[in-house]
């Protein structure tokens, strides 16, 4: 199997691939602003999406989705915050999650949550 960043790099590749097949533009990966990375930031007809990606190997602890924690949303809300300002954005924008569960590098469970958490700005 594979190491952790392996699975998080497979995992973001297989994001990718679904959002572009949802018709979603591919703007940014792996934007980094402080502590905070945003994965994924892209676009759908006038909304601009940040997307985590979660993937994890296994449920012990649960479903890959359920790791995105309050710190770290409020991080990407922060993040969000400052790459919206530089690009001068006031439009609609929202944040998603992308869970993955990789069994093996072929077999996987994928769910996307859009609008998965608000932000209070």
């Amino acid at each position: 199997m594979f190491n952790k960043k392996q699975i998080g790099d497979q995992g973001e590749l297989i994001a990718v691939d679904l959002l572009t097949s949802k018709g979603y533009e591919i703007i940014e990966r792996n934007w980094r602003f402080s502590r905070a990375e945003i994965d994924i930031i892209c676009k759908k007809e006038d909304c601009l999406v940040f997307v985590e990606v979660k993937t994890k190997a296994y449920t012990y602890f649960g479903q890959p989705s359920e790791s995105v924690t309050p710190r770290k949303s409020k991080l990407l809300m922060d993040a969000a915050n400052e790459y919206m300002k530089g690009k001068q954005y006031a439009w609609r924008f929202r944040f998603d999650i992308i869970g993955i569960l990789m069994k093996d590098e072929k077999v996987y469970k994928i769910d996307h949550f859009e609008d998965a958490f608000f932000s209070e700005w």
